[in-house]
């Protein structure tokens, strides 16, 4: 059997979505540490110090600190390696990309009169990557005792026969589709053939276990953010900031799973291997808004306290999907399936809200020999959500955010010392898991170094950070929820060229 469908859904009601899931919340939700060459080799930890283009996306304030008019572009090379274990199964890959991470600029209007308070007005514009998505993951083994059938049985069981076969994927909800899948190819069969308001399915996968699996996807994009700044400062002691932010996201990710077993059974045919594919491409933008402080307390200590508000996305979705089986009679015919709509679901769009952020921050400054700044910030993961919340089904997902997600912290240690012209950075980063389980995104740990040359009107920056973290993601988000634990190492190079003005 194989459909031919050559269509373009679009215009669809809100009720007819793409099923979201609670890693969409998260990955629009966590920021990577980018910006420029210095701010990424003190780990970021510049939320007291200010006076460096990327401060001002942890506290709006710190372009306040500048002296000069600045403007500066950095350029980042970023290489992930992921290593799988999946039932005992070793396998990597790894994904290399070169991107603008970061461009930006500040005007310092400075007030000379003696007998004004508030020193000077900073306006400042800056653009940053806040999350590069390339990346690649393969996994691979023989899985003991569950099939990927039962993907397809969580969404079938509870739909009649009769909305399954009759199905048309230009009206039908995801779940439906995802039902179809399964019937037509032979992957689930219904309990009573000869009922067309039957709700029940079984499985047509032999039992018997060992199911070779992998999981292969690849992901590319960017989530970046766009800050307008605004700050000030009174008498040289308090400064003031604000950003107000937009972002854009742009995501797409292609997976791939295969599954085979030779489990063939002699009364009827059933599956012996199978392809499932799914193309999602997700786009859209959003706003937020930053308020911050930075006091100093002597000449050489620093304070500085930050909030950055909820982000508003709006969000579509597009989603193909197909699915390739083989089935098999002992002493029997091999018979192929192909369940391809070629079809683009283009779906409304929806509304997430990702948490706010507050950062306490500290430095102390060795004159001009160099600092120590460290950074505290928290964000709750849970009060992520999903709008409509009317909409049942993102009602059900907030509630699955709310008791899978936590609040976490991260800390950001950085250090930096001067030799003449010559500068030398050094950082480390700890965030906590999203995850209440700690286990599906695990802690992250990153460490950082760095230097820089001042030319005089012009510096040159370079850094260097690694990155490691754990995580176990189901490569399905129901039915079938077995992943493979993945360990992926990020090694980051940045080059900054900064001018004066």
């Amino acid at each position: 059997m194989k459909k031919i469908l050559f269509l373009l859904i679009t215009g669809l009601t809100a009720s007819v979505s793409h099923s979201q899931e609670v890693s969409d919340a998260v990955r629009y939700a966590q920021d990577n540490l980018t910006g420029t060459a210095r701010f990424r080799a003190m780990s970021g930890a510049f939320g007291a110090v200010g006076g460096d283009l990327s401060s001002i996306s942890v506290n709006p304030a710190g372009s306040a600190i500048f002296l000069n008019n600045q403007t500066g572009i950095t350029f980042s090379n970023q290489n992930i390696k992921n290593n799988s274990n999946y039932f005992g199964t070793q396998t990597s890959d790894k994904e290399n990309s070169f991107i603008l991470n970061q461009a930006g600029v500040v005007f310092v209007f400075n007030d000379h009169n003696p007998s004004n308070n508030w020193k000077k007005i900073v306006i400042g514009a800056n653009y940053e990557n806040t999350n590069n998505f390339n990346n690649s993951v393969f996994s691979a083994g023989t899985n003991p005792t569950n099939s990927i059938d039962k993907y397809f049985l969580s969404w079938a069981n509870g739909i009649p026969l009769k909305d399954v076969t009759q199905i048309d994927y230009r009206d039908q909800f995801y779940g439906e589709q995802q039902a179809a899948f399964g019937y037509y190819g032979k992957v689930i069969i219904p309990a009573n053939p000869s009922d067309i308001n039957g709700t029940q399915y079984l499985s047509n996968v032999p039992p018997g276990g060992k199911y070779y699996q992998e999981n292969g996807y690849s992901t590319s994009g960017y989530n970046s953010k766009l800050s307008f700044n605004i700050a000030t400062s009174y008498k040289d002691r308090l400064y003031f900031g604000a950003n107000l932010n937009v972002h854009i996201t742009d995501y797409r990710k292609t997976s791939t799973f295969y599954e085979a077993n030779d489990n063939a059974l002699q009364a009827r045919e059933t599956i012996t291997d199978l392809t499932f594919n799914n193309d999602l491409y997700t786009y859209g933008n959003g706003f937020s808004f930053q308020l911050g402080a930075i006091a100093k307390v002597t000449d050489s200590f620093r304070l500085g306290l930050a909030y950055e508000s909820n982000t508003w996305y709006e969000l579509y979705d597009e989603l193909s999907q197909s699915l390739y089986t083989t089935t098999d009679v002992i002493g029997g015919q091999t018979k192929y399936y192909n369940d391809n709509p070629n079809i683009v679901n283009v779906y409304e769009s929806y509304t997430l809200q990702t948490p706010g952020k507050t950062t306490f921050s500290a430095a102390y400054v060795f004159g001009k020999s160099g600092l120590i700044s460290v950074d505290y910030s928290i964000k709750d993961y849970s009060n992520s959500k999903f709008k409509p919340t009317s909409d049942p089904k993102f009602r059900d997902l907030n509630n699955d955010i709310s008791n899978q997600l936590t609040t976490a912290g991260e800390l950001r240690v950085g250090a930096e010392y001067k030799i003449k012209q010559l500068s030398l950075r050094g950082g480390y980063r700890f965030e906590a898991s999203p995850y209440k389980n700690g286990t599906t995104i695990g802690d992250l740990n990153s460490y950082s170094g760095g230097l820089g040359y001042n030319f005089g009107g012009t510096r040159v920056d370079l850094a260097y950070s690694y990155l490691e973290r754990k995580s176990n993601q189901g490569f399905f988000a129901q039915g079938f929820t077995d992943g493979a634990n993945i360990t992926s190492k990020l090694n980051n190079v940045s080059l900054t060229l900064l001018f004066e003005l």
